[in-house]
């Protein structure tokens, strides 16, 4: 039975992954096992738009999918692949590419799958996410036709509208609640943090403030709350059990993409660090080296205006493996380090960093100046300048900006303010103003969930000021 040539390359690509995963297994990953899928840009487009096969719909992913695909067809962007952190990972690949896209691109995903798998970031990640978003879809489309398709998209952009505004070490307060659970009735109880192990003295201060509470002004939660969404489901006086089911599910699913929100320039610069370094291990022909090295320095190449994540932390590592390899005699006096230990340090990285570890601990000076990086800012509403190329000022600005993934940090102050159930929030103000239209528009959303008038601290112009939304009014002093 003669073969089409769809399945020579099939049986091409076989061979590769299975040549490409021994020899990442000998260089030191471990990942998952992987499935691979062939795809049309059609479905890899939306695959890429929801994040995850199988969620709930809506309009914002349907707006990505047009915008990705556009820019696909128009050949101005292309995705070559998307992969999902689940065990076992599942990647797609896109279809119509070359035999050396798709090794290379198959490096990188057995290299994140490593990623996922060992970063401490990842530990508590819910490797069934697949099943878990079916699901969910499934009871949303339910109550899609109990209750309106429209009503339950009027909620969902609610909901979206503050969904990156979770507890990334929302984990830690469920396993502390789910112990506290567990001990008998007997146990003695006391306010609790997520921290209490490792701040003692957080913890008592804590219990001095709400002493101080119980005594004089009253306020709930008795500290700052970082978890808008996770309060609001849980507080509001409004919400019906559909719609707090509906923002436990938006939680849930943003509790998968906060790692890898966490980790984007590590994660991006081990695949590229290690696809380079499985590649140059097989045996390509000059051609096939060619394709290889074009791709790479594709993926690899600084951005205009912007920073390239796979740039960044691929030069970085490729940087750390170098100092570890070779100490200057400094370092040896120093640190104790001793020549050749590059390959353990990167493992080392991978496990217990993320992107502001990462940055704050390895982006040196050297690196600084090799990569033209340097602080810029617009100014008469007319022209870029830059204002600093410091490199512990553009190393500070650039973790700055990864501080709460680049959203500005919102707490809850008072879910009582005014002895009337209204939720007063505050902006940690850190030298970046909130864009005031955005910001009315996002407590109009809050209102909806909230019920009761919205109340947001905040810095406009220089000068501290409360913006307030009653329903039907913005208003600030």
């Amino acid at each position: 039975m003669s073969t089409t040539p769809y399945d020579r390359e099939l049986q091409q690509l076989e061979a590769a992954i299975e040549q490409i995963w021994d020899k990442g297994v000998e260089l030191g990953l471990d990942p998952y096992p992987i499935n691979f899928e062939i795809v049309p840009a059609t479905v890899m487009y939306e695959i890429g738009s929801y994040a995850l096969p199988g969620r709930y719909s809506h309009w914002t992913f349907g707006k990505a999918y047009h915008k990705m695909k556009m820019m696909y067809d128009f050949g101005l962007s292309r995705i070559y692949e998307v992969v999902i952190n689940t065990n076992p990972a599942y990647a797609f690949l896109l279809e119509g590419n070359s035999l050396i896209q798709n090794k290379m691109i198959i490096a990188h995903v057995m290299a994140h799958v490593d990623f996922f798998k060992n970063n401490v970031y990842f530990s508590h990640t819910n490797r069934n996410m697949l099943d878990v978003v079916a699901t969910h879809a499934a009871r949303i489309r339910e109550y899609e036709f109990k209750y309106g398709q429209k009503t339950v998209e009027a909620f969902l952009d609610a909901v979206m509208s503050i969904q990156e505004h979770i507890d990334p070490d929302f984990f830690i307060r469920r396993k502390r609640s789910d112990d506290e659970e567990e001990q008998p009735a007997s146990a003695p109880q006391r306010p609790r943090t997520p921290y209490d192990d490792l701040f003692e003295l957080e913890e008592l201060q804590a219990e001095r403030e709400r002493v101080k509470e119980d005594e004089g002004e009253h306020r709930q939660p008795p500290r700052p709350e970082k978890d808008l969404v996770y309060y609001i489901m849980e507080h509001s006086p409004v919400l019906e059990p559909w719609q707090r089911d509906v923002m436990g599910m938006i939680h849930e699913e943003m509790e998968y993409f906060i790692p890898q929100m966490q980790t984007k320039i590590l994660n991006e610069g081990w695949a590229s660090f290690w696809h380079s370094r499985i590649m140059r291990e097989l045996d390509l022909s000059d051609e096939e080296f060619i394709e290889f090295a074009d791709l790479h320095a594709h993926v690899v190449s600084p951005h205009r205006g912007s920073l390239n994540p796979y740039y960044i932390g691929y030069k970085i590592l490729e940087d750390i493996e170098r100092r570890w390899d070779h100490p200057t005699p400094e370092e040896q006096q120093r640190f104790g380090r001793r020549a050749g230990e590059g390959h353990q340090k990167l493992f080392e990285v991978r496990e217990l960093e993320n992107d502001i570890s990462f940055l704050r601990n390895y982006l040196t000076k050297e690196l600084v100046e090799e990569l033209d990086l340097y602080i810029y800012q617009l100014r008469d509403e007319e022209e870029w300048v830059i204002t600093d190329k410091t490199w512990e000022h553009v190393r500070d600005q650039l973790v700055a900006d990864m501080t709460n993934f680049g959203f500005p940090y919102i707490e809850v102050l008072d879910g009582d303010y005014n002895r009337n159930r209204e939720l007063y929030l505050r902006h940690r103000f850190e030298g970046a103003e909130l864009d005031l239209e955005y910001a009315q528009k996002t407590m109009e959303y809050i209102y909806k969930m909230w019920g009761r008038d919205v109340h947001l601290e905040t810095v406009l112009d220089g000068e501290p000021v409360v913006l307030h939304f009653d329903g039907d009014e913005h208003w600030e002093d």
